[in-house]
């Protein structure tokens, strides 16, 4: 496993601090706990813009798709 070395403000080292007493967890758990998490969000993101930029999938027009469904009513 690598390891890395960051600086962080004072404060967010406070809180880190306080999260991992009421965790029973390192201060390395929780930072890995996170960076998974974010870059799980990160990915989902880039799915995302990947699809809204893409030329083959129409753009509905939000009124028209309303009536519709309210049509099928």
């Amino acid at each position: 496993m690598s390891q890395i070395t960051a600086r962080i403000p004072d404060e967010l080292l406070v809180l880190l601090d306080e999260a991992a007493g009421t965790l029973r967890r390192t201060r390395a758990e929780i930072i890995r706990q996170a960076v998974e998490y974010y870059l799980d969000d990160y990915e989902d993101l880039q799915g995302a813009l990947t699809a809204i930029q893409d030329p083959s999938d129409p753009v509905l027009d939000w009124e028209t798709v309303r009536s519709e469904l309210l049509a099928q009513d």
